[in-house]
C-alpha cells in the first residue's frame, strides 16, 4: 500500500454532489464522505432511498424514522464505506487534497473492524479466531449480531480443502437438488403402484383417477404435504436450531459451532457465497428427518413428502439469496424488507423467509413501520 493510500483524502461539497448516479453514488454524514455504490442493492430499505440522497448529506434523513428506521448496526455498517472527509473551514488539506497524517474518523473498511471492536479480523480466517478468541457468550452474541459488510467473501478456514465446503453459489442449489427431488418423486410413484392404497386422502379428487394413474395422484398429495411440511421446518430450524442463542452454553465449542452454522451469516449477511446452504451440510441435517419420515409414514408416502420438501427448499434458498441481493416484485420486496429487518433490527423476531405465516402463528412477527 502506498503512502497516499494511508492518508485521508478530502473532497469539496460540490464535487461530492456530482456523484449521485446508480453507478456512482456518494453521500456525506458528519463531515465524512462515503461511497455507497456497491451497497445500493444490498440496502435493506432498497436502493431508491439512497439514490434520493445521492451526492447529499444523509444525517437528517438517517434520523427520520418516518422515511427509514436505522439501528445502531446501520451506523456501524456505514463506517465500512468511508472514503474521505468533507472540506470545511475547520479542516483543510495541506497538500494536493490529501492530509499529511491519517485522521481516525471511523473504521475505513471492514478489514480493519478488529481495531475498533476487538472481535474478528475479516482479513484472516474466522473460525480459528472464534475458537481462540476466548470471548464470553454475551460479548460474542452482541458482536456477531452487529452486521458487517465486505466487498469480498471472508475466509472461514485456513485449509483450502475445508474452505471449499463453506462457499456455495446460489445456482448450485437448483442444479444439485432438483434431480434429487425428481428422483424421490418417481420412486414414490413406483412404490405406490405396488401398494394399491385407496384414494381416501381428499375424496373430491377421486375422479382424477381417470386422468392420472392412482400412484401419481398419491405421490402428488404426498408431495404437496411435503411443501407444507417444509414451511414448518423452515421456521422451526431457523428459530429453534440456528437461533438457540439463549440456551447456548457459554463455551468456545458451542460458540464456534454457532458461528459456523449461522453466526457467520448474521456477522456478514451480504456475503454472496454464504447465503445458501452447502449441500454436504443439508445432507447431514436432512438424514435424520428423512429416516424418521420413513419410520412413521412408510416408504411411498415418505419419499413423496421428501420430494415436496426438497422442491420447496430449492425455492426457499434461491429466494433467500434474492432477498439479500435482487430487485423483486411487490410481495417479495415486502419479504425482503421483513427478512433484512431480522438481520439489521431484531434477530429475535422475524424467522420466516418465504412467508410470515408461522411468525404470526407463534407470535414472533416482526412489526415494521409503514
Amino acid at each position: 500500500m502506498s503512502n497516499a493510500d494511508d492518508k485521508t483524502r478530502f473532497y469539496a461539497a460540490d464535487y461530492v454532489a456530482t456523484h449521485n448516479a446508480r453507478t456512482d453514488c456518494w453521500v456525506t454524514y458528519k463531515q465524512n464522505v462515503y461511497d455507497l455504490t456497491g451497497f445500493l442493492d444490498d440496502h435493506p430499505g432498497g436502493h431508491e432511498i439512497i439514490l434520493r440522497h445521492g451526492g447529499k448529506d444523509v444525517e437528517e434523513s438517517m434520523r427520520d424514522a418516518d422515511e427509514h428506521e436505522h439501528t445502531q448496526a446501520a451506523y456501524n455498517l456505514l463506517d465500512s464505506f468511508v472514503i474521505g472527509r468533507l472540506i470545511t473551514e475547520a479542516v483543510m488539506p495541506k497538500e494536493d487534497g490529501v492530509a499529511p497524517e491519517k485522521l481516525h474518523f471511523g473504521t475505513r473498511n471492514t478489514e480493519t473492524d478488529w481495531d475498533k471492536c476487538q472481535f474478528l479480523d475479516i482479513s484472516k480466517p474466522l473460525v480459528r479466531q472464534v475458537w481462540e478468541g476466548n470471548f464470553n457468550k454475551a460479548f460474542y452474541m452482541q458482536q456477531v449480531h452487529q452486521p458487517r459488510h465486505s466487498a469480498h467473501s471472508a475466509r472461514m478456514f485456513e485449509s483450502d480443502y475445508l474452505e471449499v465446503f463453506t462457499r456455495t453459489s446460489w445456482y448450485i442449489v437448483p442444479l444439485f437438488w432438483s434431480p434429487v427431488a425428481f428422483y424421490f418423486f418417481i420412486r414414490s410413484s413406483l412404490q405406490f403402484t405396488d401398494i394399491h392404497l385407496p384414494l381416501l386422502w381428499i375424496p373430491q379428487y377421486a375422479d382424477l383417477a381417470s386422468i392420472l394413474p392412482a400412484s401419481t395422484l398419491k405421490t402428488l398429495l404426498s408431495f404437496f404435504f411435503g411443501n407444507f411440511l417444509w414451511t414448518i421446518l423452515e421456521y422451526g430450524t431457523h428459530r429453534l436450531f440456528f437461533h438457540i442463542d439463549d440456551w447456548l452454553p457459554d463455551s468456545r465449542i458451542f460458540l464456534t459451532a454457532h458461528f459456523m452454522m449461522h453466526g457467520i451469516h448474521h456477522f456478514l449477511p451480504m456475503d454472496r457465497l454464504r447465503l445458501v446452504m452447502p449441500p454436504p451440510m443439508l445432507i447431514i441435517l436432512s438424514l435424520p428427518i428423512a429416516t424418521l419420515a420413513h419410520l412413521i409414514l412408510g416408504a411411498p408416502i415418505a419419499n413423496g413428502v421428501i420430494s415436496g420438501a426438497f422442491a420447496f427448499y430449492i425455492i426457499y434458498d434461491c429466494l433467500h439469496y434474492a432477498l439479500h441481493h435482487s430487485k423483486l416484485p411487490a410481495y417479495l420486496r415486502d419479504m425482503k424488507k421483513y427478512h433484512l429487518a431480522h438481520h439489521y433490527m431484531n434477530h429475535e423476531l422475524g424467522f420466516g423467509v418465504t412467508s410470515k405465516l408461522w411468525d404470526i402463528v407463534f407470535g414472533t412477527k416482526l412489526v415494521l413501520q409503514a
